[in-house]
């Protein structure tokens, strides 16, 4: 049973939305997708999708969508991302998923979840960029940036409590994961509110998606102290990125 990571799935089974637009790596994405995630996932295994599931508009537009997820191996914990419009409060999401028979997604909002020998936990985060530029001009950024710091930090709080609980029962400490939608540190760009956040924390390693058509980079980077590692479904060339243990956890 291991953990994985993919996010940006951009998925539009009802709508139709060309993705290849974006870049030839998006030609045949969701056979592709399928195809490379059921490769190397289990049944037994889970995998965080870390925002951008949907085009969808609306929580019941984007059944297909979840239909199409809950049908590949495996688990699947899911964040928000600036495009998930459909997203709605858990109560709903949840209604959603046990009217449609859905068994195998999760939602980590404001919440963590225990998997194998970690504590999944996070949030969308917050990143200045040509997505959110084109916001209304009324937008107060401050107040937005500051609400997603907070969320993280309840999630992280969270994700504390479910460690302890976790340790009493089988003695076994877990690294606690951080997974964003938007890069808390990207190419010169640091989100000081994000980053102070897993900094209080301890946090050691962060998952984040959003960015696209960058494929020349590494991996994963260091910086001040915490690696950070992008899961873009394109940059990953739609293969669910495995999550192994830190040695020097």
């Amino acid at each position: 049973m291991s953990l994985y990571v993919l996010s940006d799935t951009h998925l539009s089974i009802s709508d139709n939305k060309p993705m290849d637009i974006f870049g030839a790596r998006w030609t045949n994405y969701t056979e592709k997708l399928a195809t490379r995630w059921n490769r190397v996932v289990t049944p037994d295994d889970t995998v965080v999708i870390a925002g951008d599931i949907s085009w969808a508009m609306s929580h019941t537009g984007a059944v297909e969508d979840l239909r199409f997820i809950e049908n590949l191996n495996g688990k699947k914990i899911i964040g928000r991302g600036n495009h998930d419009y459909w997203w709605t409060s858990m109560k709903k999401l949840n209604t959603l998923c046990e009217e449609n028979g859905f068994k195998t997604i999760q939602f980590l909002y404001n919440n963590a979840y225990a998997v194998e020998d970690f504590i999944v936990c996070g949030s969308r985060g917050w990143y200045i960029d040509d997505s959110n530029r084109n916001m209304p001009e009324e937008a107060d950024y401050e107040k937005i940036v500051a609400r997603e710091a907070i969320r993280l930090e309840i999630s992280l709080t969270e994700a504390v409590k479910l460690r302890e609980e976790k340790f009493s029962e089988d003695g076994i400490t877990r690294e606690i994961l951080v997974f964003l939608h938007f890069p808390a540190d990207f190419r010169g760009y640091v989100c000081d509110e994000i980053v102070s956040v897993l900094k209080k924390f301890e946090i050691g390693r962060c998952y984040y998606g959003h960015i696209h058509g960058v494929y020349d980079i590494p991996r994963s980077e260091v910086s001040d102290g915490i690696r950070y590692t992008l899961t873009s479904a394109d940059f990953l060339d739609f293969s669910p990125l495995p999550i192994l243990p830190d040695n020097s956890f």
